[in-house]
């Protein structure tokens, strides 16, 4: 696969490397003092799991939600910069452009020479991801005559060869090298049982047990990396304005939901043993899917859809439980985001209810379906990509759609092609591809969702006439 240059999404690299000058209030940012907060604070900032990404419309990130307390409790707006690495991102610190970078910059003396941190010092280790069980690997010396996989040329890799020295010898270590594996998928593999061992840092780690709860990853193997969010040399008087302000936000209520949805939370959804959910198998055979059915059917009639895809969705979504609040903050039986919701007019309070939840749902989908027809002319195709829209958002499907022309696939069949290229938008190769206009995204959760979603339809339409 042919790889292609990258540039900044938001920003060129050549736009950031000129004396950009941001004039609020006739005063440059360079020049303001601790009484001059600006109006609106310029935040750059990287795609990824952690910092910055857009999840059904919506931006997310832990970096984001901190650092927009922040500019609120400071009573400024905020205007974000997406970067394409931390170069980038320090060049624009450098230029003016932007005030601070809430990324976690290494706290090393390489950068201490060309940034101010500033914030909470965020310090990490390299961890050991195994599958739970009763044999874990409780210290490092007992990874010797252990296969261990990890991405190669990578920090990971430098790491485990000088443990490996360190211990004399005997790790057995495995590089892979494959366009499309990030640190990510290697988890995953383990997860799944295709891998025995990797190595990833401990905020990866924490992150991806939020979707796999079979894995362990208590066993630190590096010494502590520190990191902080930073600011220009000579901008003393921000960075303590920024760091004051972090000494008290971890008491702070709201930052302990920010702490628990991005690194506690289960992302997997619910499970269909889950307690409280429905037992569809028992209800097929006595001729109906759900209490909901009749609802599904009225609204589904509106859009001319068979109204047992909108009782599969349901059913992935939420087990048919319409009280139900994800990590990210969906509702109901169709799981609408606030942003969703209010768009359909219909208030948070509201989503609990099963008819104007599947009403809005359905309008939604009405509206993916008129975006997507230029794309997938075929009603039939376009039905996968539809469902794959309501789960990721459709920015990420028009990524995916681009990657896909790009590189060979078919960008108007899903199957085998389009879902190929969502599941690249995990690696930054990929999402900082010129084509991309909306980042990092996990793709995978939007694979499992259309597979799963089609699936229980084929089942439905076995047991249950439309």
């Amino acid at each position: 696969m042919k790889k292609s240059v990258f540039y900044t999404i938001l920003l060129p690299a050549t736009i950031a490397m000129v004396a950009v000058v941001v004039s609020r209030n006739s005063k440059q940012h360079d020049h303001l003092t601790v009484a001059q907060l600006p109006d609106t604070l310029i935040i750059g900032t990287l795609y990824s799991p952690t910092s910055y990404f857009y999840y059904k419309e919506d931006t997310m990130g832990y970096e984001y939600e901190r650092i927009s307390s922040f500019a609120r409790e400071k009573n400024m707006g905020t205007r974000f910069i997406i970067a394409r690495n931390m170069e980038a991102a320090i060049a624009m610190l450098d230029s003016g452009t932007i005030d601070v970078i809430a990324y976690e910059i290494p706290i090393t003396a390489e950068y201490r020479n060309r940034v101010l941190s500033c914030g909470t010092e965020n310090i990490t280790h390299q961890i050991l991801v195994q599958p739970r069980s009763d044999t874990m690997i409780t210290d490092v010396t007992q990874l010797v005559g252990r296969d261990v996989y990890v991405e190669k040329n990578s920090k990971y890799e430098a790491r485990l060869r000088n443990l490996d020295d360190e211990l004399g010898g005997g790790i057995r270590i495995h590089t892979v090298e494959e366009d499309s594996l990030i640190a990510d998928d290697l988890v995953e593999m383990v997860a799944e049982g295709k891998l025995p061992l990797t190595i990833v840092d401990s905020d990866i780690a924490r992150l991806n047990r939020t979707y796999y709860s079979n894995i362990d990853i208590s066993l630190e193997v590096s010494f502590p990396q520190r990191a902080a969010w930073a600011v220009k040399k000579g901008n003393q008087w921000l960075a303590d304005t920024i760091t004051r302000w972090a000494q008290g936000e971890q008491s702070r209520p709201a930052y302990k939901l920010i702490l628990k949805r991005y690194f506690e939370l289960s992302k997997r959804g619910i499970t269909d043993d889950a307690t409280g959910t429905i037992s569809v198998s028992e209800n097929l055979h006595h001729g109906f899917i759900s209490p909901y059915d009749d609802i599904f059917r009225h609204h589904a009639a509106t859009i001319g859809w068979d109204w047992r895809i909108l009782a599969a969705q349901a059913w992935v979504e939420s087990k048919f439980r319409n009280d139900v609040v994800s990590w990210a903050g969906a509702r109901g039986l169709m799981q609408l985001m606030p942003r969703t919701a209010r768009a359909y007019g219909i208030t948070l309070e509201e989503t609990i209810d099963p008819d104007k939840n599947v009403g809005a749902a359905v309008r939604s989908i009405r509206d993916l379906d008129r975006s997507l027809t230029r794309y997938v002319p075929d009603p039939q195709e376009r039905l996968n990509f539809i469902i794959a829209a309501y789960n990721s958002g459709i920015g990420h499907i028009y990524d995916a759609i681009a990657l896909a022309r790009k590189y060979g696939k078919n960008p108007a069949v899903w199957f085998g092609n389009v879902e190929e290229a969502v599941l690249w938008k995990a690696n930054p190769e990929f999402y900082n591809d010129p084509v991309c206009r909306f980042g990092y995204f996990r793709g995978r959760q939007t694979v499992n969702y259309v597979r799963s979603v089609t699936g229980y339809y084929s089942l439905y339409c076995k047991y249950i006439k439309n």
